[in-house]
């Protein structure tokens, strides 16, 4: 699950140096003006004017199951990664702890060879351990133990801000237990979740056979996994209604949490991890842990030993020997479309990003991002935040009362830009040259250690959710703050020798598009502090629930792929940023304008008007390919758009695009009924 999510993840979200040439016969990253198709109608398609010259020459990399601007950027870093590790990975006697940490991760994956010899051996302590159980009194023992050196299976247990003391962290108990990507691949019958699911059995039925199981037994123990899985899934909460931050909002003492679902054993789960004396904690789902309750007893003591040993063994696969990983690949290849595995270099790459990130992280921005970055790049954010203020301001369907709130939450919101300020502190992990599973394990169990600690402390308010490596960005609710890494601050991005409107139109836009969530339909809820609270207006709720429907039900009407339409209650919140995004990344890029005594922020280029290059420079960073599986994929499980409705569906919303193009009435890049919330 971890494995599926991160890759999602970094699929879709979405310093200056000279990059490596990736080694797939792509053209090089091109501006916003070689990308346009000028055969096309800018007011009939945006996104093919845009993008159609790169569609037509880009291909997805057979290692890929997409490819545009946040891929291509992603490769880039890889390989600037792969740099440094391999300088690291150097047995100099003279390396510090940081350098012998991500350099002997890295070999220890490299070492194809040594992997191959030790087949499933590395494994088959842990398997022993749950083979042993003797009884399900004991099992949650098992369960505990691969939840702090791996995978969640059951349910998922974390720490996290308080909802209502966003200042102090607790404990957090959740739905979970899955293998594939979200509850729907369990419950629909159509012939594409019933293609998976068939697939998915052979992939279980594989990985028990390399086991030792006979092929009858792994057919068995197939079955028995899907089974329960199909029932954790029939008890867990939509992905859409969970959208909705008061859906999950059930705290409670630790003892009516117990009684809640006893067969879970959770005290002793919480002594099995360590975790510090939890007097209350937050049950995100209380019906799911009603109904998993008598789950775990209608189901056999042997069942469940199969299904945790199920969560260990596919968690662990991308890790173990050629046979392992190619069975793992073959399961990604059903859900991404992508045709070939990545090379082993890409997959160690990431491996030490998402164990060690911190480590690798230090080295990664002494090479790509330094304090000139970081202050232009503020200064984009404060200019970013001034526009929104005016635009708050200038709502005519929102309140005082509520726009005074509203300034108070804006002006409250934390930038972090590039890296944090301190560093994670690995020097406890164990990184052993030549054992790849152990220090997957051992990196694994510290980060569980490292969230269980933060139980019953105040929130570190400067951890970061991501490593600096990472093409993304975000905006975090409880904590009330934008976040940057160094990854995504560079070309097409962040280009200090691109013109100022195409900036604006991109990392403008991606600072706007964070500020925005603070608003959403999920932000909004929650107040300058972090708590969940409702600081609207009964009117002006209501309002904003009129607009942010608009937005919903005109996305819900956009095609994905076939006949497959987007689902605009999950997408609400990222469309709502895309849209208000760019309205205040716009006005910012005018308010740069008016302040240039120069005049050359005002200039025309190669034909284009700032207002021109402001939305190209936006269309250009979601110009993408992506295989059909891919896409499937998405429109189930992920918050975003697909690239053209990320720009069609901006740009058809906003009258400033309709007069930087001369588009009229009619057009299909002009709505009848344009929505608007920011």
């Amino acid at each position: 699950m971890r494995r599926y999510l991160i890759l999602f993840f970094l699929l879709l979200m979405a310093s200056t140096l000279t990059f490596a040439q990736s080694n797939n016969s792509q053209p090089e990253s091109a501006t916003p003006f070689s990308a346009v198709d000028k055969t096309a109608n800018p007011c009939a398609d945006f996104y093919q004017y845009s993008c159609g010259n790169w569609i037509k020459s880009a291909k997805i990399p057979p290692d890929q199951s997409s490819w545009g601007t946040f891929p291509e950027l992603s490769e880039r870093n890889e390989t600037i990664m792969k740099g440094i590790l391999e300088k690291a990975a150097a047995n100099n006697p003279q390396r510090d702890s940081i350098d012998q940490k991500i350099g002997d991760y890295y070999e220890s994956c490299m070492d194809e060879k040594a992997v191959n010899a030790k087949g499933l051996e590395p494994l088959e302590p842990e398997l022993d351990r749950i083979a042993g159980v003797k009884d399900k009194q004991s099992l949650i023992d098992a369960i505990a133990r691969v939840h702090m050196i791996g995978p969640n299976p059951l349910f998922n247990f974390y720490s996290q801000p308080d909802l209502h003391d966003a200042n102090m962290v607790i404990a957090y108990i959740d739905q979970g237990g899955l293998s594939l990507p979200d509850r729907d691949y369990y419950l629909k019958d159509d012939a594409h979740m019933t293609k998976i699911r068939g697939q998915y059995v052979d992939y279980i039925t594989q990985l028990f056979t390399l086991d030792g199981q006979t092929p009858e037994q792994a057919a068995e123990s197939a079955k028995t996994v899907l089974r329960i899985e199909t029932a954790l899934a029939k008890a867990a909460m939509d992905r859409t209604a969970r959208r909705d931050p008061k859906t999950r909002d059930h705290k409670m003492s630790s003892e009516e949490a117990s009684q809640l679902a006893a067969n879970f054993q959770l005290e002793r789960f919480f002594t099995d991890v360590n975790a510090p004396k939890i007097s209350e904690l937050n049950v995100s789902n209380p019906e799911f842990f009603k109904q998993v309750n008598q789950l775990l007893e209608s189901e056999s003591l042997g069942a469940w030993k199969t299904y945790v040993s199920w969560h260990l063994l596919d968690g662990t696969a991308p890790w173990l020997s050629k046979p392992f990983v190619d069975a793992n690949f073959k399961m990604e290849q059903a859900l991404t479309g992508q045709s070939e595995i990545k090379p082993r270099w890409k997959r160690c790459v990431a491996a030490v990003d998402n164990e060690l990130g911190e480590a690798l992280g230090q080295r990664y921005v002494d090479v790509t991002f330094g304090a000139e970055g970081k202050e232009r790049m503020l200064k984009m954010v404060n200019a970013l935040e001034k526009s929104l203020s005016e635009d708050i301001q200038s709502l005519p369907w929102m309140s005082d009362e509520t726009k005074k709130q509203a300034h108070v939450k804006l002006g409250a919101i934390r930038n972090k830009i590039g890296y944090p300020d301190k560093w994670r502190d690995y020097s406890s992990v164990e990184i052993v040259r030549g054992d790849l599973l152990g220090n997957f394990l051992r990196a694994n169990e510290f980060e569980a250690k490292r969230d269980v600690n933060k139980i019953g402390k105040p929130l570190d308010r400067n951890e970061w959710g991501m490593t600096p490596p990472t093409v993304n960005a975000y905006y975090s609710p409880p904590r009330n703050e934008i976040v940057f890494p160094a990854g995504i601050l560079q070309p097409p991005f962040f280009d200090k020798d691109a013109d100022d409107a195409s900036n604006f139109g991109s990392i403008g836009v991606v600072i706007g598009h964070e500020l925005t969530h603070g608003f959403d339909d999920q932000g909004r809820k929650y107040d300058p502090q972090g708590n969940l609270r409702d600081w609207w207006t009964p009117e002006d709720g209501k309002k904003f629930e009129e607009r942010a429907s608009c937005v919903a039900n005109e996305y819900s009407g956009f095609t994905a792929i076939d006949d497959l339409k987007l689902n605009g209650r999950l997408t609400l919140g990222e469309n709502t940023a895309d849209n208000g995004g760019a309205r205040i990344a716009l006005a910012a890029l005018h308010h740069y304008m008016a302040d240039d005594k120069s005049g050359k922020a005002s200039q025309t280029i190669d034909g284009y008007t700032p207002e021109q290059r402001f939305y190209l420079g936006y269309a250009r960073i979601w110009c993408e390919l992506r295989r059909p599986e891919l896409v499937r994929a998405m429109v189930t499980t992920n918050p975003h758009s697909p690239g053209k409705w990320r720009v069609d569906g901006v740009v058809q919303n906003s009258s400033d695009f309709e007069h930087a193009f001369s588009c009229k009435a009619g057009d299909a890049m002009v709505s009848q009924n344009a929505c608007r919330v920011w």
